[in-house]
């Protein structure tokens, strides 16, 4: 589907003919809109300026959930949308959405109390029509949480939400997009808006990154699905700001540091705020901060002192007996929300709801979650209808990830949980990447859940660009791997070189980029990071 040379063929022919609409962004939010349109049978291209979910749909806290916090800010639609939706996601994306049980710490004098707990997990149940939660003593909480501190610990409670691979979720959605007839460009930046003579937009002037090379597209309707990044392209038809970009970032501990069988949130020491840790992809996730990201956008976001210092005083004061400091962390990654911001004074008081605007004819969309994307995929296409023919009803009903089918020959051998990951991050393609493979190829990479295989697909198939496009966002080694799989680039050469057609030169640059981008703002903090000389850890 993206073999060799498809960028030239795809920039060969954008300014042949109107398409029906330009959906400008490559996260999740933009995957999905270009997949329902595609089931429309629209004529629809996607153009993200960098890759495929490079900004926020690979930096999330990876979760698929309600949003249990949202029913203390009374955000009852929001919640009642995505539990709802986090349910039918389970149903369709068994191996990319896994269910996760979450044990929700109460301790002595700690806010909310347990009865408003108790109260809001309740709602969470109700709203996803299942009763799923229970209250737990200190002993049996502490049974199953044996590390967590047990200091004023009144008990807690149960409860189950989801995770996933939001890199992959995200590719999973377009390529099932360009399966159905869309087309979807990565390193494609939007310089500038056309207009027609009423003054309405009616296209855009599209970059290609790699050549320099520049071409008009036009379209019916132009759809702002950037995120955090809207305002900039709201600024060329004069709209004034409206977006809060907020800040949340992570910590990536190997789990033996950090062992925990399902995810923990507790209350930070010092604001309340709930923290969490969750095992994910065989490594365990610290997160998450929430504050106003002040840095310009087209620099890649990266953790800070204050946020290492956040997340790390959460850490030893619920567990302390693991003795942890930042450098055992061995990844950090940020990302940056695109919330709409309404004066408030705290950043996480500000709703998590999603907007749609109008503006001359382009159609924004940001706010929102991961977790309802396909919501605001169709609330977007039904306010772009105004601008296109008459086309098929929008319908809610249809499954939001295609079925694979029956099990393909290919797959029978693997074991159950190989076969299980494959199918959800690859979908109908999961067994081509067993037919890629090479020898050998079928073992899992040290310290992850991948294969060797993966990492050959993703090279062939996969529109990578660029090193990090690979090892960040298809197969999470930079997250997952130590030096983010530096110590792993000769056996990874091959695969990737055989796929992409790089030569020794270019080989070598990319390792250079990959190296760069991985020290500045995914390291681990106190090795390439100069964060240990303010944190005050023992």
């Amino acid at each position: 589907m993206w073999g060799k040379n498809w960028r030239q063929e795809i920039w060969a022919g954008l300014s042949d003919s109107i398409w029906d609409l330009i959906v400008i962004g490559g996260g999740i939010t933009g995957a999905g809109i270009l997949k329902e349109a595609a089931r429309l049978g629209l004529r629809a291209l996607m153009l993200e300026q960098n890759d495929f979910a490079s900004g926020t749909s690979s930096r999330s806290s990876k979760l698929v959930h309600g949003g249990l916090r949202y029913l203390r800010q009374f955000q009852w639609r929001l919640t009642r949308a995505s539990v709802r939706e986090r349910e039918h996601l389970l149903e369709v994306g068994a191996g990319l959405i896994e269910r996760l049980g979450f044990l929700y710490a109460a301790y002595e004098g700690t806010r909310p109390p347990a009865w408003m707990i108790a109260t809001g997990l309740t709602v969470y149940d109700i709203l996803a029509l299942r009763w799923d939660h229970k209250y737990l003593d200190a002993d049996s909480f502490r049974e199953l949480a044996p590390d967590l501190t047990a200091i004023g610990l009144r008990g807690g409670f149960s409860y189950y939400d989801a995770k996933t691979d939001d890199a992959r979720l995200t590719l999973r959605v377009i390529r099932e997009a360009v399966r159905k007839g869309a087309t979807a460009l990565n390193y494609a930046q939007v310089v500038g808006l056309t207009f027609r003579r009423d003054g309405q937009v009616g296209g855009v002037i599209a970059r290609d990154r790699e050549t320099g090379q520049t071409t008009n597209i036009t379209a019916k309707v132009v759809i702002n699905a950037t995120g955090a990044w809207a305002d900039e392209l709201r600024a060329q038809i004069g709209a004034r700001p409206r977006l809060r970009p907020l800040r949340g970032s992570h910590l990536i501990f190997p789990a033996y540091k950090l062992p925990v069988a399902q995810a923990i949130t507790f209350p930070h020491p010092d604001d309340g705020r709930p923290v969490f840790v969750i095992p994910w992809e065989g490594a365990t996730l610290l997160g998450t901060t929430d504050c106003d990201h002040r840095e310009p956008l087209d620099r890649e976001p990266s953790i800070s002192p204050d946020e290492v210092r956040y997340l790390m005083r959460a850490l030893e004061a619920h567990f302390p007996a693991l003795h942890l400091r930042p450098c055992d962390a061995i990844a950090t990654f940020s990302g940056v929300r695109p919330v709409i911001g309404t004066g408030k004074d705290d950043p996480s008081k500000e709703s998590r709801e999603h907007a749609i605007w109008d503006e001359r004819g382009l159609i924004t969309v940001t706010g929102g979650k991961l977790t309802t994307f396909r919501l605001m995929a169709l609330d977007t296409l039904k306010a772009a209808s105004a601008y296109l023919s008459p086309i098929p009803p929008i319908r809610p009903d249809h499954p939001i990830l295609d079925p694979v089918g029956d099990l393909a020959p290919e797959l029978e051998a693997l074991p159950p949980t190989d076969r299980l990951r494959l199918y959800g991050r690859y979908g109908a393609e999961a067994a081509h990447v067993i037919r890629a493979a090479g020898k050998g190829e079928l073992k899992h990479i040290p310290g992850t859940q991948a294969l060797w295989a993966e990492v050959r697909w993703a090279a062939l198939a996969e529109g990578v660009v660029h090193l990090d496009d690979l090892l960040l966002r298809r197969v999470r080694l930079g997250l997952l791997c130590p030096e983010g799989g530096l110590g792993l680039l000769d056996r990874l050469e091959p695969l990737i070189r055989a796929g992409t057609g790089w030569d020794k030169r270019r080989w070598q640059q990319e390792v250079e980029r990959y190296t760069g981008i991985w020290h500045n703002s995914y390291s681990a903090p106190g090795e390439d990071k100069p964060l240990s000389d303010v944190l005050d850890v023992a």
